[in-house]
């Protein structure tokens, strides 16, 4: 009959329309705006580009000067390249940070195009199929009859194959846009993921830069920017640092604790990874020449220093908790970390990253392998900026104040880590090859 090879014809030229072989297109104004959105990200890319140029500058010079701020000039010279570079950091950021807003608005849009397309898909499907099974109700017989030719009964039967290719096709089709949908939303999850430690970055390197500008002000007020007067101040830090190492080793000596070798990892074994992204070592763990010189009070280094500018992220070396932070320049006079982070591992060790700018983490929080959980800096006694990473047994470290064990002491009420002699490891013991 007339009525069928209309309806066939309705039907071949529906399928035909949402492109069988292919999948269906958005809406021309969405895919117009994905392309502007891309162009936009490219644009920034490329200014992030410079923007990395420009950080790689500023390191270079900050190498060039040294960590060694021997001279008020130099101190001074240090922390203007440091802020610069921080700027320059927290720019690269806020690159970031609209990038990934972009990319989240592009995925968005696609996100919805594809729901669109996917329903449309459906209903047409569906109404095909209904069709196709009222068609296949009637016998061949039936079909033969109602045409008035020969030649449209075998027209009939071959649109009706046409249509059934079709479906199957269009539903290979609909099957594509679903596994592209859940690319797009895990893509977007991963991007709101990204965006949140983006911001989190952010927060820290602003305060970096805070943390920056009110050194160098308490620098210059403290020496009232004369050279004499710095280098005196550096003696007395220097006479007071002497005093408290003394202080220090006097009450680790009086921890107890033997160490069973079976209950941490074997030396040699690469469980941790390295904290920095530039990773120089500049002290070793033990005896070496600088300790010697009796920069510890005879005593050896208990950790390893690795020199970087300041504002630097420091990555968690292990998954882990937290088991405190602290800042001993809270007590004036107390010269010491400074602000210090301090992780307990699940295989039996402890790290402790000491001298930060800022600190990212709190007591008890859990951290996963490459997380940020601060920024180096040159807080507490140090001769410039860079990272100090103890490596202890976790049974044999505590954290308590140093009032407790002496009434009398320059760092009163401020908190430390401590641990006896024999909790304290090499962590080249236990890092990969650099």
């Amino acid at each position: 009959m007339k009525w069928r090879r209309v309806t066939i014809a309705f039907f071949l030229g529906m399928l035909l329309s949402y492109g069988v072989g292919g999948v269906v297109l958005g809406e021309p104004v969405s895919a117009q705006t994905v392309e502007e959105l891309k162009a936009q990200i490219a644009d920034r890319e490329a200014r992030l580009g410079e923007i990395e140029r420009e950080i790689a500058e500023f390191e270079a010079a900050l190498q060039e000067v040294g960590a060694e701020r021997s001279t008020l000039e130099a101190a001074i010279r240090a922390l203007e390249l440091e802020r610069r570079k921080i700027s320059a950091d927290i720019q690269y950021t806020e690159g970031l940070i609209t990038n990934t807003d972009l990319e989240i608005s592009k995925l968005t849009i696609e996100i919805n195009s594809t729901l669109r397309d996917i329903g449309e898909n459906r209903d047409a499907i569906a109404e095909i199929i209904r069709t196709i099974d009222e068609i296949d109700d009637e016998t061949m017989v039936e079909i033969l009859l109602t045409n008035e030719h020969l030649s449209d009964f075998w027209t009939q039967l071959d649109d009706l194959d046409t249509i059934r290719n079709a479906v199957g096709e269009q539903v290979r089709q609909l099957q594509a846009l679903q596994a592209n949908l859940e690319n797009n939303r895990a893509e977007e999850s991963e991007k709101r993921e990204d965006l949140v430690d983006l911001k989190d970055q952010y927060n820290g390197q602003r305060q970096v830069l805070v943390n920056n500008k009110a050194e160098k002000d308490q620098l210059l007020t403290a020496t009232k920017n004369e050279e004499s007067e710095y280098q005196r101040l550096l003696g007395e830090k220097k006479a007071a640092r002497e005093q408290l190492l003394a202080e220090v080793q006097a009450i680790e000596q009086e921890l107890q604790f033997i160490l069973d070798p079976s209950s941490i990892p074997t030396p040699g074994t690469s469980v941790f990874r390295w904290p920095l992204d530039n990773n120089i070592i500049t002290q070793r763990f033990g005896y070496t020449k600088f300790a010697l010189s009796g920069a510890y009070g005879g005593s050896r280094h208990n950790g390893m220093d690795l020199g970087t500018p300041s504002g630097s992220k420091l990555y968690a070396t292990l998954s882990g908790t937290v088991r405190d932070v602290g800042n001993t320049d809270i007590v004036p006079g107390c010269y010491s970390w400074g602000k210090w982070i301090l992780l307990d591992h699940p295989n039996g060790l402890s790290s402790l990253y000491a001298h930060l700018s800022y600190i990212g983490v709190t007591r008890g929080q859990s951290v996963r392998t490459g997380d940020v959980i601060g920024y180096t800096g040159n807080t507490g006694y140090s001769t410039g900026p860079h990272l100090h990473w103890t490596l202890y047994v976790t049974d044999a470290v505590q954290v308590r104040q140093f009032n407790e064990f002496k009434s009398v002491t320059s760092c009163g009420a401020a908190k430390s880590p401590f641990a006896a002699v024999e909790g304290y490891l090499d962590p080249l013991d236990y890092l990969p090859p650099l």
